[in-house]
């Protein structure tokens, strides 16, 4: 039998930023039942255009919704300056990379990540950025910026981006629960701790009994 979770989110999901305390809680909760998770990132936005004022507005005010319904801190000061194009694959793929590279790291990549967009206002879209705060988290800086860089990368970027669509997963954060290849949804959007800790425990439950 095996058994692991999947997290499917974005570092730059303001919705998985607000969830990031309880993933984190459910992912220990998994670990401590000897089940692993691997984090999928589902590509939020792709390339596209500098923000205008008006989708910066309706992104800042997302923001404050998600503030006020999770906690969690956003710096809206200086957020998305003039010219910032909301591109979410490269910090996408700097997950996948320190998924191939160290499966350990991506976790306090995650959170770095995220932390350094939502609360210290740092462009995440750009690679020089996130090889720096890779090497903050134990990376060799070379060694992952040609990784970061490499097409193998990339392609295993867009690989996750495809299986995300393919499964029909049209929003994050998203958690699910696989067993011996069979997918069962934890939840798809934000949901409280208290609300996903019973389920996630039932499952594990079940699991640890196949």
């Amino acid at each position: 039998m095996t058994a692991r979770l999947l997290y499917v989110m974005d570092p730059m999901c303001s919705w998985c930023w607000g969830f990031a305390p309880v993933a984190q809680a459910l992912i220990a909760q998994a670990a401590a039942a000897g089940v692993a998770t691997r984090v999928v990132p589902g590509g939020l936005r792709r390339g596209g255009n500098a923000l205008d004022g008006s989708t910066r507005k309706y992104i800042l005010e997302h923001w404050q919704a998600v503030a006020e319904a999770t906690g969690q801190p956003f710096r809206y000061d200086g957020a998305m300056p003039d010219g910032f194009v909301y591109d979410t694959e490269p910090a996408c793929r700097a997950l996948v990379a320190a998924r191939e590279l160290d499966a350990e790291r991506v976790w306090p990549l995650l959170t770095l990540i995220q932390r350094s967009f939502y609360e210290q206002g740092v462009d995440v879209t750009r690679a020089p950025q996130l090889v720096e705060l890779a090497q903050q988290v134990g990376f060799d800086r070379e060694r992952f910026a040609v990784q970061f860089a490499s097409h193998d990368i990339r392609a295993a970027t867009a690989a996750d981006f495809t299986w995300v669509q393919d499964l029909g997963i049209a929003g994050f954060p998203t958690l699910l629960a696989e067993r011996d290849g069979q997918l069962a949804l934890l939840t798809n959007g934000y949901q409280s701790q208290a609300t996903l800790q019973p389920l996630l425990g039932r499952w594990l439950q079940q699991a640890a009994c196949a």
